[in-house]
């Protein structure tokens, strides 16, 4: 299924129904005076974050969605029905903002949870209730309001624990694949990751957490260059930032390069980003030998200034894959 991460959409709550206006006429009671009944309330429209739901494309094809209107108010007193609301399943992490001024209505983060984006109309008053000891025949009714309608935009950010940054053919594809059950597309040619993948990594029978595979960033992304900003929205959802680099590029570019790069874009569409918590994960370890191994490591952490945590991989050859996936774990657990 294509992944869609954003879509918009118009709402038109129901409108209230009128109130009636009716008057009691009974064989022995020709001045039965007002039983005029109130109107009903219209629908609202709710959205639900659903966890069997991982994307917005049914949102693409339909974009128009009414609730009913109440019905309006009968004699003897009878009340309208109101109009039933209309539920709308979206996927957990669904960011709903108002089109026209982009202000953010809601953001759906846990399961079952739902968001009012259309209010219905109040129901109209029926000329029963205007009788008074001065006017005992009321014609006067009031009509049922109007629903809310609305222009939504609404935003999925994937929700994960850990998520995997770096350059196109970092081999981010190769290690969700070697740490999870997950299946992402893997090749040798750039962007062969066009939309997030999610998996579950078990550490152990009780302890398990979710990582993405993110497209690849290139410089300038923060500006629409490559994928653009288009997911790097989905990085800010995430507690661990795990910064995949080749350790070996065929292309013989610099490793330091690429992660100065990536750190650049990230800081031009977040301050918060940079500072997340994030660590080095060098990767592809297996096209090297042993010996050089540790070289190439700590040239690179010397020429970055590297602080923070740093493991040799090989998502190929599953090499310091457990050791990477339980420090992950410790530091979500902590």
């Amino acid at each position: 299924m294509k992944f869609v991460d954003e879509a918009k959409i118009y709402v038109q709550a129901g409108k209230g129904g009128d109130g009636a206006c009716s008057f009691l006429r009974l064989k022995f009671m020709p001045f039965g005076g007002p039983d005029g009944g109130d109107g009903g309330d219209g629908g609202s429209i709710f959205l639900l974050a659903h966890h069997g739901m991982n994307t917005l494309i049914d949102y693409r094809f339909i974009h128009t969605y009414e609730a009913k209107d109440g019905e309006k108010g009968g004699g003897r007193n009878c009340s309208g029905k109101s109009g039933q609301d209309l539920m709308l399943h979206v996927p957990v992490g669904t960011m709903v903002y108002d089109d026209h001024t982009n202000e953010l209505i809601g953001d759906l983060t846990q399961a079952g949870q739902t968001l009012c984006v259309a209010y219905g109309g109040r129901h109209g008053i029926g000329n029963a209730k205007f009788k008074s000891s001065i006017n005992r025949s009321p014609r006067r009714t009031i009509p049922g309001q109007e629903g809310e309608s609305r222009n939504l935009r609404l935003e999925l950010k994937v929700l994960a624990d850990v998520g995997l940054v770096g350059m196109p053919n970092a081999g981010k594809s190769t290690l969700i694949s070697a740490m999870s059950a997950a299946r992402p597309k893997i090749a040798d040619y750039p962007f062969t990751t066009l939309y997030p993948q999610l998996g579950v990594v078990r550490v152990s029978q009780f302890h398990s957490f979710v990582i993405a595979d993110l497209p690849g960033l290139i410089e300038g992304a923060a500006t629409g260059a490559g994928l653009g900003i288009r997911f790097l929205k989905h990085v800010a959802r995430t507690r661990l930032l795990l910064h995949v680099v080749d350790m070996f590029p065929v292309d013989g570019s610099d490793p330091v390069a690429q992660v100065k790069a990536i750190s650049n874009e990230l800081g031009l569409y977040s301050e918060d980003l940079l500072n997340k918590e994030r660590w080095l994960v060098l990767n592809k370890a297996d096209l090297l030998p042993p010996d050089e191994v540790e070289k190439v490591k700590a040239d690179i952490v010397e020429r970055l200034y590297w602080q923070s945590r740093v493991f040799v991989v090989s998502g190929l050859a599953k090499q310091g894959l457990d050791e990477l996936a339980q420090e992950a774990m410790r530091y979500l657990e902590a």
